[in-house]
């Protein structure tokens, strides 16, 4: 019987590297891998669908979803997480020294739709007090002009939103043309002004490990995703492909836990391994949709009210119902 044959386009991630080496097979099927930066990555599924499964920003994937655009179709696969509470970045000594701070200056994000910024945004008006409305946002490439949104946003009336295509973000907040910048993809300032740059939040893991056992939310950055027609002509492919992820992520979790020999060139990862598998209570990196409904809906919540969704929606609408329940035997 033949093997279906199917592109994939993913970062490079040593949980995903066992299927990108086929040291774990996909049952019926055989993967073509691109190992890509992800903002190419989202760039040519957003517009082009180039692969049958690829990276897929969270926020982007939920925005079109919500706009009713369905050329993909999801999969509970979470290849990126990361707490973004250590993604705000100010200029050292320059009068923002915490979150409430921040009232009445200029953030720069790179999108309004990038993930990391729809948290950090929730997290600043929900847990902060910090509304949306009492900052003015200004959308610009991190380290180099005329970065542009991806996908249509509807930013909330009484926001003030400006592009600024013609300066990066960085040189913007050295020069004191914006406050703080708020993204995933840390600034990079020229050499000989790198110490002009810090972190607003210092100590940020220990924020972000209180503001998880508060909220119950372990940011999902990205997801995987399958242009629906590839979906639709092989439905069984879904939960194959779900199960060999979940297999190579369970290989890399193995080999950060294993103490016979060091995998990774870090001391005390095992230690670390089993913290972040107490803390998260057993599974430090589920995927599916049930153990991920906290997040997922949080997540939903803060883009509908940011104007990153069109419309309201939760969890289960962002995956076909074939992947939405575990199956027990």
């Amino acid at each position: 019987m033949s093997r279906l044959s199917l592109s994939l386009a993913i970062n490079d991630y040593d949980h995903v590297r066992d299927l990108l080496d086929a040291r774990i097979a996909v049952t019926g099927i055989d993967l073509v891998p691109s190992v890509l930066p992800v903002e190419e990555i989202f760039y040519r599924t957003t517009h082009y669908q180039e692969w049958d499964l690829s990276e897929m920003s969270l926020a982007k994937y939920a925005s079109l979803r919500s706009q009713g655009d369905d050329r993909l179709i999801g999969l509970p696969v979470f290849p990126s997480r990361v707490f973004r509470l250590s993604s705000l970045y100010v200029k050292a000594g320059g009068g923002v020294a915490s979150p409430g701070d921040l009232r009445g200056k200029r953030i720069g994000v790179p999108e309004w739709a990038q993930t990391a910024s729809v948290y950090s945004r929730g997290w600043l008006a929900h847990d902060q007090g910090v509304a949306l409305t009492e900052v003015e946002w200004v959308q610009g490439g991190v380290n180099q002009a005329g970065r542009r949104e991806k996908v249509a946003v509807r930013v909330p009336e009484g926001v003030r939103y400006r592009p600024s295509p013609d300066k990066s973000l960085t040189a913007m907040l050295l020069d004191g043309e914006i406050d703080a910048i708020l993204s995933a993809r840390p600034p990079a300032p020229p050499a000989g002004r790198e110490y002009e740059i810090v972190r607003l939040l210092a100590d940020f893991e220990t924020v972000e490990r209180d503001y998880f056992e508060r909220s119950g939310i372990f940011p999902i950055m990205h997801l995987i995703v399958m242009r629906r027609d590839v979906f639709n002509a092989n439905r069984w492919i879904a939960n194959n492909l779900i199960k060999a992820f979940t297999q190579a992520k369970d290989a890399s979790i193995a080999r950060l836990e294993d103490i016979t020999c060091s995998h990774f060139p870090l001391p005390w990862m095992s230690q670390r391994a089993a913290e972040a598998k107490a803390m998260f209570g057993g599974d430090p990196w589920p995927y599916g949709v049930a153990p991920n409904r906290v997040t997922l809906d949080a997540f939903l919540r803060f883009a509908f009210e940011q104007g990153v969704c069109h419309r309201p929606m939760q969890a289960d609408d962002l995956f076909p119902p074939e992947v939405s329940a575990a199956v027990r035997v």
